[in-house]
Order: C-alpha cells, then structure tokens, then sequence
C-alpha cells in the first residue's frame, strides 16, 4: 500500500495503530493517594513530565505497530541528462539471413549473417549506458521483439532470441513502420532508426506515402546497415536491364531512404569485421544529450520507525527506575526513622 511517496509492505498491521491511544487514558505508572490534591502546590514541571510519559508511550506503541507493517519511501523517478539516443532496430530475418556472406549454409568457424549481427549488436547495446532501444524482427510480417525500454539486459536478451530460421519474403515497409512506432512522439533526445537487412523488397507506392509522412513527423537519423552477400549487385549498381523497383529493389530502396528528408546513410557491410565497423561509426555518429530516467530504489523506513519506538520506550524506563528509586529512598528514610525511635519507645516502657 503506497500513499503519495511513502508506504507499508504489511498494511494490516495498521489495524492495531489505535493501541496507540491507551497511553492518554490508561497508565503503568504507581498512584499513590494523596489525602488532599489540593493542598499540594501547584507543580508546573511534573504536569509536562507526565504528557511526556503519555507521549513516550504513544510514540513507544505506534513505533512498534508501524515498524511492524514494514514502512517504506516510494523510489522516485529521477531524470538526468546523458549521451546517447533512442534507438529503434529494425532486424530482417529472412531466410537468406541464415546463409553466410559467401552465400552458402555456415558450417565449422563461419557465422551466418544473422548470428553476426546478433552478436554484434548485442555489444553495441551493452556499450552504451543511457540508450534506449526498441528491437523489431521482420520477415513476411513484423514482430515487436522489444518494446522502447533502457532495461539494457532485455535488449540483448530479445536480440539472442531472434535465433528462428525466417521466411523467405521481406516485407520492409510493414517492418519499418512498426519500428517507426515505437518511437514517442513526445519525447525529446535523438531519434535513431537502425535497419539491418541484407535484401530489400518493392514498396507499394501507397505505403510509401504512408512511410514519408511517419519520418517527417518523427525525423529520425535512418542507418540502414546493408548485409551484403559476396558477388551480389551493390546499392549503388545501376541494373544491365531496366532499372526498375522489381529489377534492383536494394538500389530503389536506399533512393526512396535518400528522398525521406532525414538524414540518412548506408553502409555495405560484407563481412563480420566490416559488420563492426560500420557500428562502431554508428556509435561515434550518435552522442547527442538525452534526458533518460533513473528510478531509485525506495528507501526502508523499518530501522527508523524501530528507533522511535526505542526512544519512547528509552523514556519510560527511565521514568520506571527514577519512581523505583524514590520509593526505595522514601522506605530507607522510613526504617531508619522507626529505628530511632525504637530506643525511646523502650526507654518510656
């Protein structure tokens, strides 16, 4: 149970905090009767000794009580300004996705084109402590691996995950728009789309308007990390035939990119080394401020309500062992009289 910034682990405990009040109507301490109150002066001192006692008791009470439904201080989000950006990844997995760069199944020391960029991202997330990261697979349709988060540890677990042979159709206009989605649009900071892939596929114009008017409204930093199978035509290569979208879909993709208005760049990786390169200067690219936020982990107020209540208690011990010794010192004044009177009494016997 939380109660603006503070709270109890065991709120029933609560329903015995009214044993706090015995303290004003009842008390542990020794009456003793006095013929005529009266005819005793008035005694300022003792009337605030008294309160105090009652408050010690109700202090001593409620200490306990609320010490025993475990208080604690609500953590509070705190945001801080660091270096980094939102970083949605857009990853293919297609089929081809699973053959090496040399275009064939992996086998002894190779890696797949996926199994590189699985790992290699996962470093990349793990080197930079204030992005936050959004992961989405695609291949016929898309898939939300990861939502936007800065949980670091669940980013690189959702990228190990995406490990499933594909299909062999790319669909990356619905891919880049649920990538485009999970990105607030009120937040503030760098915006960062990372598209790795190592194919493309003809969009259909309508879609394309679609697309444009979600990067305008959002205006992100597009990378798309191209996968490149050794031998394959280039982005850059102009086809033999007709240059259309079905002839090189990879060429007219990375011109529709180009014609977005944001700032956009590829690069043509064919290895797993030139796979780490171009991250590393994806990484150097994007070190602008971003607010990000830290929660605090609440505070446990158990130790301090225990404390109170050891005060209180403190108190009323003292109060117990001042009233003994009186009454121990009223006794001795008393015997030592009866003993000076015992020789008269005899005498006059």
């Amino acid at each position: 149970m939380t109660v603006g910034s503070l709270g109890v682990a065991s709120p029933a405990w609560l329903w015995l905090l009214p044993l706090a009040l015995l303290p004003l109507v009842a008390t542990g301490r020794r009456r003793v009767r006095v013929p005529a109150v009266a005819a005793a002066p008035a005694d300022a001192p003792s009337r605030w000794i008294a309160r105090l006692l009652r408050g010690a008791g109700v202090v001593a009470i409620g200490g306990l009580v609320v010490a025993l439904s475990g208080p604690y201080g609500a953590g509070a989000p705190v945001t801080r300004i660091g270096i980094g950006a939102q970083i949605s990844m857009l990853i293919d997995r297609s089929g081809s996705m699973n053959e090496t760069f040399a275009g064939r199944q992996p086998s002894g020391a190779e890696e797949s084109k996926a199994a590189a960029s699985r790992r290699l991202l996962a470093d990349f997330v793990g080197a930079r402590a204030h992005d936050l990261f959004a992961v989405t697979a695609f291949s016929t349709a898309p898939m939300l691996v990861m939502p936007m988060t800065d949980r670091h540890a669940a980013v690189r677990a959702a990228i190990a995950a995406i490990d499933r042979p594909g299909l062999d159709y790319t669909n990356v206009a619905r891919g880049l728009a649920m990538a485009l989605s999970q990105f607030a649009p009120e937040s503030s900071g760098s915006r960062v789309l990372l598209f790795i892939s190592d194919g493309a596929a003809v969009i259909d114009p309508r879609v394309q308007d679609a697309l444009r008017a979600a990067f305008a409204k959002l205006h992100p930093n597009l990378y798309w990390l191209f996968l490149r199978t050794k031998g394959s035509p280039s982005i850059h290569d102009r086809p033999a035939g007709e240059d259309t979208p079905q002839a090189a879909p990879e060429r007219h993709l990375d011109l529709f990119f180009k014609s977005l208005g944001v700032p956009y760049r590829a690069f043509e990786a064919e290895g797993p080394q030139a796979v780490a390169d171009a991250i590393a200067q994806i990484a150097a690219l994007e070190r602008n401020p971003i607010p990000y936020t830290e929660p605090r982990p609440r505070r446990d107020l158990t130790g301090f309500a225990y404390a109170l209540a050891g005060l209180g208690l403190f108190l009323l011990v003292l109060a117990a062992l001042a009233e003994s010794d009186l009454f121990a010192g009223s006794a001795r004044s008393r015997a030592s009289r009866e003993q000076r009177l015992d020789p008269d009494l005899r005498r006059a016997a």
